[in-house]
């Protein structure tokens, strides 16, 4: 079980989006646990606010260090260990399918939603454990971020999918896009399902599974290709591809 903290002004906003659909189903079972912390509830002043003007001047308000850090220690102070911080931020490693693996081996993981124009540097130095981005553009906050963090995460957690073994076939596990897939009827607007997977031959299924993510990985996520460990069988369908 993994249990996620975010740290956000808007928890209902993250809450409502996660607690439906599949995530929404494994939390009911107790697979995982999500729990929004409201930063406003640390403010100290009695209009419960958080931010205020930066120093030497600019656009914007800036996320006070004071409710972000007194939010993290009501966290921190029910754990028995230090949990790791992750601050949703572009500045942050782009985010990708073997972060997520590495985060899903946490019990206990802390996200931290900035807001207007970020968070005071002091408070992120002494939490923050990891920056995260989720691509190279700006937000307007790190709830959505975090959404896709906790998804992501989640479907590793063993019991949220349906199908165990699903997560193990998909989209950048090998850093391979997924194949190709189809279901019944077995003709539709006269595009007729690959006769391979009417076979019931299942080596050859694969195979062709397989020599079809190379192909598609080829042709949208080139990119994706120079992690991948392919046989020089596969390294000769992608090279054909790209020329």
């Amino acid at each position: 079980m993994i249990k996620f903290y975010i740290m956000t002004l808007f928890p209902e906003m993250v809450l409502s989006g996660l607690h439906t659909s599949i995530i929404g189903r494994a939390a009911a079972k107790g697979l995982l646990s999500i729990e929004a912390v409201n930063i406003r509830d640390y403010a100290f002043n009695k209009h419960n606010s958080v931010d205020d003007y930066p120093y030497g001047g600019g656009a914007g308000m800036l996320m006070q260090a004071e409710p972000v850090y007194q939010a993290y220690r009501a966290v921190k102070d029910r754990l028995e260990k230090k949990p790791r911080v992750v601050y949703l931020s572009p500045q942050g490693r782009t985010f990708h399918q073997k972060m997520a693996e590495e985060f899903a081996r946490e019990t206990e993981l802390v996200l931290l939603c900035g807001h207007y124009e970020g968070i005071d540097e002091r408070v992120l130095e002494e939490i923050v454990t990891d920056y995260v981005s989720v691509g190279d553009y700006v937000l307007t906050g790190g709830e959505l971020p975090a959404m896709l963090i906790v998804d992501a995460v989640s479907r590793l957690v063993p019991g949220v999918l349906h199908n165990d073994v699903s997560a193990e076939f998909e989209s950048f596990q090998d850093n391979l896009l997924e194949y190709p897939q189809y279901s019944r009827p077995e003709i539709w607007h006269e595009k007729k399902v690959p006769e391979i997977l009417l076979s019931g031959h299942h080596a050859n299924v694969e195979k062709w599974r397989r020599e079809q993510s190379v192909l598609r990985t080829a042709k949208l996520r080139p990119d994706l290709l120079e992690r991948a460990e392919l046989t020089e069988d596969e390294k000769r369908i992608a090279d054909a591809v790209r020329e």
